[in-house]
């Protein structure tokens, strides 16, 4: 039997941080940007697109769109998170942007409901290909000892996109600017401009060299590395030596076959795969009960006028950028189980507060934008968890098809049900309908909050092959 001792992953993990770093970062990291535009711009304009002149959408229909955006998400998560394992990291996340760009362009000419509705999913099909090959790719190249607060800053900035969204869609729905009518298309015609600008700086991101070696690309593996070696020591100098090796025993020229991916979920690591379904379906109904339909909570129910709408989005997309970024370097340094768990559970508890609130009366248009502010502060960074529990607990082999999975069960089960079970419960115009919804979305995140503290790996600031050995490492076929 042929062994590869290779110090590949300790290599990278001992790297300082770098302005490479940043490049890998601001490269691949907007995926998340551009998933907050699109959500954003629908959640925006969903006023504007119930009017005659536009598209003439029902509320209904709107929370249709949303799920339907969803169903491509899980499509494209599976498809091209096959595909990432199989084919490669940096092959996969070029193609993904791909696709989501002509998705997005063409939602700017759409002219009914199911020209619209096609597009959002093939929109979809980009994005959810992108969160399968973008999270396999971060993980792979960031160091350990910071992978937890890159992973929650880099998933936060979903709200950066959402605020960019809302301020283009506060721009371009202005008379004085273009207007409603053709103001939302060219909302969407402008991220695509944004998604080929970055397709070009995205072309620069090498192939991961952890996925190179495992499946016997070792040469190619060892020049990418030495290459980021020599530019980080050309910003901070010599490197100290690197600490550990990884033992290879066999090299796979394809992914694993389906059945072992879920012998490896079900057998032998049954606990993990119960948590991170958990977080994800939780947090993903959390997030796509209310922000799909956030604009029809306000116009509803608080009478905003449709062009103020994208105004409640900045305090909104505020909270959920700071709480990743001043939240996640705990993750890394008290631990992922205690900083799950919490973020989890006071978040359900803030919503179900939140929701009475509402209920009851007690809450203009603004004062309920800030109280979600408050609790998307603690949302934001533990939905951002759920992505990075998913990505760095399963083995290197089959990580894009892992996120992929739970990904989809978690959309699928939580994302799709979300937006249509909402719309229909603000069609009511009911305040006790919409409580419902709220309390249910408290429930779930404060169960998988529960399920976190007692069952999630303590893998803060290791390695990625020790969290999870690589099915092709000497460690692989061993439960840990």
């Amino acid at each position: 039997m042929t062994v590869l001792r290779s110090d590949i992953p300790a290599r990278l993990d001992r790297l300082p941080w770098s302005r490479w770093h940043w490049r890998v970062v601001i490269a691949l990291g907007v995926a998340w940007i551009l998933d907050g535009l699109e959500v954003t711009l629908v959640g925006s304009i969903g006023a504007v697109l119930e009017r005659p002149d536009t598209l003439g959408l029902t509320a209904a229909e709107i929370g249709w769109s949303g799920s339907i955006y969803i169903a491509g998400a899980v499509i494209g998560a599976l498809v091209f998170g096959r595909l990432t394992d199989r084919l490669g990291r940096k092959k996969l996340f070029l193609l993904t942007l791909v696709v989501y760009t002509l998705g997005t362009l063409a939602t700017a000419f759409s002219s009914n409901f199911a020209f619209f509705a096609l597009c959002r999913f093939v929109t979809g099909l980009g994005i959810g290909g992108e969160y399968a090959a973008i999270n396999s790719a971060i993980d792979e190249l960031i160091p350990a000892r910071v992978r937890g607060r890159v992973n929650l800053a880099i998933n936060g900035s979903f709200w950066i996109g959402a605020a960019l969204g809302a301020a283009l869609s506060l721009v371009l729905l202005d008379a004085r600017v273009i207007g409603p009518v053709w103001g939302w298309r060219a909302g969407f015609a402008l991220g695509a401009v944004l998604a080929v600008a970055i397709l070009l700086v995205r072309r620069h991101v090498p192939e991961s060299p952890r996925w190179l070696i495992a499946h016997g690309r070792a040469d190619e593996a060892e020049r990418i590395v030495a290459n980021i070696e020599h530019e980080v020591e050309m910003q901070h100098g010599p490197l100290p030596a690197a600490q550990g090796h990884v033992m290879y025993t066999a090299a796979r020229q394809n992914s694993p076959p389906m059945r072992e991916v879920a012998r490896v979920l079900l057998r032998r690591y049954p606990a993990r795969s119960v948590v991170a379904t958990a977080l994800m379906v939780s947090q993903a109904f959390f997030y796509n009960a209310i922000f799909f339909t956030y604009a029809l909570v306000l116009t509803r129910f608080y009478g905003v006028a449709e062009g103020r709408v994208a105004l409640y989005i900045f305090p909104f997309a505020l909270g959920n950028v700071l709480g990743p970024l001043l939240l996640g370097p705990l993750f890394d340094s008290v631990g992922r189980r205690r900083m799950i768990a919490l973020t989890y559970v006071l978040a359900g508890v803030g919503l179900a507060l939140t929701g009475w609130a509402f209920m009851q009366g007690w809450l203009d248009a603004r004062s309920q934008a800030l109280c979600w502010s408050a609790v998307f502060f603690l949302a934001s960074a533990a939905a951002s968890s759920a992505y990075l529990t998913v990505s760095e607990v399963f083995p290197l082999e089959m990580r894009a098809m892992a996120i992929a999975i739970f990904y989809a069960i978690g959309m699928g089960a939580g994302g799709f049900a979300a937006p249509v079970l909402f719309g229909m419960l603000i069609e009511t115009g009911s305040r006790g309908a919409v409580m419902v919804g709220y309390l249910i979305g408290a429930v779930l995140v404060i169960v998988a909050g529960l399920l976190a503290l007692r069952y999630a790996a303590d893998a803060e600031r290791k390695p990625l092959e020790e969290v999870a050995p690589p099915l092709s490492s000497e460690a692989g076929g061993e439960r840990p």
